[in-house]
């Protein structure tokens, strides 16, 4: 575990754990790094992991906002795997995250040997934006416990609060959240709801493997015309593969780390 300071001027934690190709796993909002807490020890079994933390959460620090917004973090992404000296990666992202590996994908193809996006959408519909208003308001009005309940809620597929494990992984999310500053949150939910990331689908050209929640209430596979989900999203990239989990929601790199683990390594090492 170390840092490494950007020529943005954040300094960002990061770990790598395992041998192989290397294999970038970028987060989703609220959770930090941890977010793949379940996934790392199975993906560490084939790749080299790199786990980090983005400004504002976990142990980086840094302007909670980047100029040109997603693509702003694109960057920041793209300057940190120079700094620690990769050239090229494998890389998955998850719902924020998803939105920051796509769009550095459009960005650098040069970077990227194959691309996995679980969990996202490419356009926030009226309704998800008015989910994440409630989150912003709690956010800042109640701190990161009332989000760890709000996403809680909104986030599991409706079985997984019967599962003997949930409120350990419900314990976890309440101390990962709380290392992740209210307003690096809510700057980060700002720049979501500004993104349209539409436009750069055609543009990816790395393989890519499509990861949805069959239960996904946040970022459903088919939101309201205003959004653009992953109904569209696997049309438009090019020869984009999709796997759609049963019985699992927004969290599916929690909830089925296994199945995700067995599906994107066969997918890379295809």
């Amino acid at each position: 575990m170390t840092t490494v300071k950007l020529p943005g001027g954040e300094t960002i934690w990061y770990k790598t754990t395992g041998t192989g190709a290397p294999f970038l796993q970028i987060h989703g909002s609220a959770f930090g790094h941890k977010n793949f807490a379940a996934m790392t020890p199975l993906m560490a079994e084939h790749f080299e992991v790199i786990d980090f933390d983005l400004p504002g959460y976990g142990q980086s620090v840094g302007a909670d906002v980047r100029p040109g917004g997603m693509a702003g973090l694109a960057e920041l992404v793209f300057e940190f795997l120079a700094a620690v000296g990769y050239e090229r990666v494998n890389l998955h992202g998850t719902s924020f995250g998803a939105m920051i590996g796509l769009s550095l994908a459009a960005a650098h193809p040069e970077v990227i040997d194959k691309l996995v996006l679980s969990c996202f959408l490419a356009r926030y519909d009226l309704a998800a934006r008015m989910m994440r208003k409630t989150w912003k308001r709690a956010a800042l009005d109640s701190g990161m416990d009332a989000v760890t309940d709000l996403t809680s809620v909104a986030g599991f597929a409706r079985g997984y609060y019967e599962r003997a494990e949930a409120q350990a992984q419900f314990d976890e999310m309440y101390l990962a959240f709380a290392a992740t500053k209210p307003e690096a949150f809510v700057a980060g939910t700002q720049i979501i709801e500004g993104t349209d990331l539409e436009p750069l689908l055609p543009n990816v050209k790395a393989p890519t493997l499509l990861l949805a929640g069959k239960e996904d209430n946040m970022t459903p596979f088919n939101p309201a015309p205003s959004g653009c989900g992953f109904a569209t999203i696997a049309q438009v990239i090019p020869g984009a593969e999709l796997h759609v989990l049963d019985d699992c929601g927004h969290y599916l790199v929690l909830e089925q780390p296994e199945e995700a683990t067995r599906l994107i390594v066969d997918f890379v090492n295809r």
